[in-house]
This record gives structure tokens, C-alpha cells and sequence, in this order.
């Protein structure tokens, strides 16, 4: 008899609800959102404009606070968190990669690479970030500055700094809206690559469907809520569901789907 072990989860919400501001100018960003991110994979969020995603990723990665609801790294909840615990966490378990590059301009490639783990005093693992120079196509970048670099390259090293600390989960919002076609390609496939070179969890927010194509599951908002999943994706699957979210009124979403947590 087999035994199927269910994976483990790197980060999750549960009936996770933001809202912002009060009285009739409240904003319910998330409406009773559960959804589990699983350790080792590539997830990719996406939805209409207003639909959610960034404040999920955002709450998730304890950007931000939820409204009501629970937000978790692995078996951490995040609301039980003090201030400079929160900090912590983030410091250790969590990896960003954002649209901006947000590399210090006077800094060295290497330089940039380790600076988290240089603020935090951590010397790190100097095996595993000479791997990840590997994985990310930098070797011959390292004493360069970014101004002398792409914005593809740019973003490579901002990869390479977000799996620095090897962190449970990286999470990258819009991590291709700053570059072109190609470049973009490099480096979802480089996301993509990390995350099974290195058994990292990568959540991405997006709203390209051949972006979200890199992923091994796609997950759908729409009104805060979370509408569907998508294991396998192409380019023109995704593209397909999101037409489900045009009309005139982003009420004709489908209804939510059940999640497990």
C-alpha cells in the first residue's frame, strides 16, 4: 500500500479579510480569501486590476495586516508576531523580489547580493550564495555596479539577493514590469529555475498570462475573492480564464471555488 504525503505548505491565509478606510468609502480588498502556497513550487497570482493580488501577496508575506483572518509562514502566524519579531521573520524566512530593482547604486553585484545578510550581521552560507551566482549568470558581474548593468541584469541580481538568506518563500510582485520581452524571459525562467534548484518557494504576482506561464499553478482573483486554480499553465489557458473577468461589471466573476487551507 502506498502512502501519499501531502506537501508541505510554505505560506498560507485563511478566510483572510482586508479592508481599507470605513463607512461607505471602505475598500474590501480580500473577502474571506483561504489559499495555500506549497513548499518547493511556483505559484503565480493574477486577476483583474482591483482584484486583490498585490494586497494577498502583501498580507501573505506580512507586508501588511489583515483585517480579520490569519496569515502564516509555515506553522508562524504572522498576527502573533510583535513588531521587531515580524521584522525578524521577514529578515530570515522571507525573500522580495519587487518591479523596482531597489539596488544601492554604489554597491559592487556581490555587494548588493549580501547586503541583507551584512545588516543583519549573518555571514551567511558562502557555499550556497557561490551556487546562486551559478543560477542566476552572474559570475562575470560581480564587481560591477548596476548602473553599468541591464535592467534584465539588474533583476537577476536582485533574484540572486532574494534566496541570499535562503528563505522559505520569495515573493515577486509584477517582476518583469520594468523589462523587455527577452529580458523578462530570462528571468522568469530564472524564478522558475531557483525555485526547483534550490527547493524555494516562489509566489508571484502578475498580470501576464505568459509570465504566469513560468508557474507550476496559477491561483485567480476577482473581487477580493478567490475565484480558481490553474495546475499546467500555458500562456493561452490563462489567457482564456482571464477573459472570464471582462465585461462590464466585475460582478459577472464566477462564484468563489472552495480551497482547502
Amino acid at each position: 500500500m502506498t502512502t501519499t504525503t501531502a506537501p508541505r505548505t510554505a505560506a498560507r491565509v485563511v478566510d483572510a479579510v482586508k479592508v481599507y478606510g470605513s463607512g461607505d468609502t471602505a475598500v474590501r480588498a480580500l473577502d474571506g480569501v483561504s489559499v495555500a502556497f506549497p513548499a518547493g513550487r511556483f505559484t503565480a497570482i493574477m486577476g483583474p486590476s482591483g482584484s486583490g493580488k498585490s494586497t494577498l501577496m502583501h498580507c501573505a508575506a506580512g507586508l501588511d495586516t489583515l483585517t480579520s483572518g490569519t496569515a502564516h509562514i509555515g506553522d508562524t502566524e504572522l498576527g502573533s508576531l510583535d513588531d521587531r519579531r515580524l521584522t525578524l521573520l521577514r529578515r530570515e524566512r522571507v525573500g522580495f523580489v519587487f518591479q523596482a530593482f531597489n539596488l544601492v547604486p554604489t554597491l559592487t553585484v556581490a555587494e548588493n547580493i549580501r547586503l541583507p545578510l551584512d545588516l543583519a550581521g549573518d555571514r551567511g552560507d558562502p557555499e550556497w550564495i557561490d551556487a546562486l551566482i551559478d543560477v542566476v549568470g552572474l559570475r562575470d558581474r560581480l564587481h560591477h555596479r548596476p548602473a553599468q548593468l541591464s535592467g534584465g541584469q539588474q533583476q537577476r541580481v536582485a533574484v540572486a539577493r532574494a534566496f541570499a538568506g535562503r528563505p522559505d518563500v520569495v515573493f515577486a510582485d509584477e517582476p518583469t514590469g520594468n523589462l523587455d520581452s527577452r529580458s523578462g524571459e530570462e528571468v522568469l525562467g530564472l524564478l522558475g529555475g531557483a525555485a526547483r534548484e534550490t527547493r524555494r518557494t516562489v509566489v508571484m504576482v502578475t498580470h501576464d498570462p505568459g509570465a504566469a506561464a513560468h508557474a507550476d499553478e496559477v491561483v485567480f482573483l476577482a473581487d477580493g475573492r478567490l475565484v480558481d486554480r490553474m495546475t499546467a499553465p500555458t500562456a493561452e489557458k490563462v489567457l482564456d480564464r482571464m477573459k472570464a473577468f471582462e465585461g462590464p461589471s466585475s460582478r459577472e466573476a464566477p462564484a468563489p471555488v472552495e480551497v482547502p487551507s
